[in-house]
């Protein structure tokens, strides 16, 4: 029987690039491997012969049961392919994160240069904001704000 979603795993080309751009969203590591992690279990589980990564584990909040970004370098095999070209494409296409201060927000980040597809918008009749961006590799992260009923 299903509890919780656990994390969203997103693969990075290169972690030492990606984490400091999620840190600068506001997430905290939580779990650490970017030393490395390789082992039979991961390799069976991922249906791979060899497998060695590494990584982070982020949250936004101290409690241990909030869901999690995993953000994984692959070592053995190379992380590799491109992000998908557009949001109309089949299968999980961004990660959806509830904030607060989203216009605050979005001004703070695009003086940071992210890359934003649009300004903040509000859909009509609704209190209901959200704007998507791209993290290094190219993989759409929507912030939202407000009631989506």
């Amino acid at each position: 029987m299903l509890e919780a979603l656990f994390h969203c795993n997103v693969n990075v080309t290169d972690l030492d690039r990606s984490l400091p751009f999620y840190e600068m969203l506001g997430f905290k590591v939580i779990l650490d491997y970017s030393q490395g992690l390789s082992s039979p279990e991961i390799a069976k589980a991922f249906g791979l012969v060899h497998a060695r990564v590494r990584g982070v584990q982020l949250s936004v909040g101290d409690d241990p049961k909030l869901t999690r970004i995993d953000l994984v370098e692959f070592i053995e095999p190379k992380t590799e392919g491109d992000p998908y070209p557009h949001l109309y494409h089949t299968g999980i296409n961004r990660i959806s994160i509830r904030t607060k201060n989203l216009q605050q927000m979005y001004e703070k980040l695009k003086a940071k240069n992210v890359n934003f597809l649009s300004e903040p918008v509000t859909i009509s009749g609704t209190n209901f904001t959200f704007v998507c961006c791209t993290d290094p590799d190219g993989t759409v992260l929507q912030f939202v704000e407000g009631d989506h009923d």
